[in-house]
């Protein structure tokens, strides 16, 4: 009898383990991020059959330098066609960036270039540190950085340059935001990727007068519905995203998931997969 009683109890204790497995499997598989080291020591991050993976072994250019000289802070420019000039220094525009991105990614066949980004609107890629840009009239935050081929962004500090420009009226109306505050911008993706383009898609945005930490300020990335809470200021490869339309919304939080006030610190953006 209690052999019996112990051969029951044994059972019963290995179908209570076997289904309390089974139980945390499939919450795993549904609810917590898996993460799995990436080539350069990153974890990346896995939910509902979408992967992010941050990536930080891009060619390094830590001298780069980039200064909007036109236009200057304060003046206001005529209607229209707006012209930009930029000082440059010690970045290649035009070059193919190295490295194993360069092929993993949708890169840019005319090379390292600067985006230029005019109050969060997607971004315009330039080649020539002279340009002229349609603008609307009125008070505008433009944001530059330089880009490597596959456009990825320079993250240091003096590969960017932020400021007002006026454009069309010396009396526009100015913009509430102050440019010494938290400021994110969005960057990639965008537009149409296709063919091996579509396989592995970068998510790249611009930081201004802050950084991201597991016990600070962090970026929530809600892709198709599913959140990623972002901790590192990195690139980000996305894998496993449907054919057709998909939806990135990305967020600058504060320890209490809270948005940050900034007039661009919450955006919702589309693009499109195709096979």
């Amino acid at each position: 009898m209690k052999a019996s009683i112990l051969l029951l109890s044994g059972a019963l204790l290995v179908s209570i383990v076997a289904c309390d497995t089974t139980r945390q499997q499939t919450e795993t598989s549904a609810q917590t991020i898996a993460e799995n080291t990436s080539p350069g020591g990153l974890s990346s991050m896995e939910k509902n059959g979408i992967r992010l993976t941050p990536f930080n072994d891009s060619p390094k250019y830590p001298e780069s330098q980039l200064r909007l000289k036109s236009p200057i802070p304060g003046n206001t420019v005529v209607s229209g066609a707006v012209p930009f000039d930029y000082d440059l220094s010690n970045f290649q525009l035009t070059k193919m960036t190295g490295g194993v991105h360069a092929e993993q990614m949708a890169n840019s066949q005319q090379g390292q270039h600067i985006h230029n980004i005019v109050d969060n609107e997607p971004y315009t890629a330039h080649y020539t540190t002279e340009f002229t840009k349609n603008i609307p009239d009125g008070q505008h935050i433009v944001l530059s950085f330089l880009s490597r081929s596959y456009h990825e962004s320079l993250k240091h500090r003096g590969a960017y340059d932020l400021r007002l420009v006026n454009v069309g009226s010396e009396r526009a109306t100015p913009l509430k935001a102050d440019l010494s505050a938290p400021h994110m911008f969005y960057s990639r993706p965008k537009d149409t990727y296709s063919g091996n383009d579509a396989k592995k898609v970068m998510l790249d945005f611009y930081l201004v007068n802050t950084t991201l930490s597991p016990e600070g300020n962090k970026v929530r990335a809600t892709i198709n519905g599913t959140e990623f809470m972002l901790d590192q200021w990195l690139p980000y490869m996305m894998e496993g995203l449907p054919a057709g339309q998909n939806t990135v919304k990305l967020e600058l939080v504060d320890t209490n998931g809270t948005v940050i006030p900034g007039p661009f610190n919450s955006v919702t953006r589309t693009f499109t997969l195709q096979p």
